[in-house]
């Protein structure tokens, strides 16, 4: 599965529309709409963003792994 369509995955069980994701990572509502269709790709810093808001793994987002383990946070 590819980043695209993770992030989209989650935003929908998250009952979350595009425009919420969006100003979550502060960009526009199309360009998130391009990040989930993968016409563009999301910077490392918004994947980063959205790994903490879900609570999910990195190598989940990024599609390196299919376990959705919490972010580490550090202490």
């Amino acid at each position: 599965m590819h980043y695209y369509e993770i992030i989209k995955s989650l935003r929908e069980d998250n009952d979350l529309n595009q425009t919420q994701v969006a100003n979550i990572i502060h960009v526009a509502q199309t360009t998130y709409s391009d990040y989930e269709k993968g016409k563009v790709r999301m910077p490392i810093e918004c994947l980063i963003e959205l790994a903490r808001y879900y609570n999910v793994d990195m190598n989940y987002i990024t599609g390196v792994s299919s376990c959705k383990q919490p972010f580490p946070i550090k202490k």
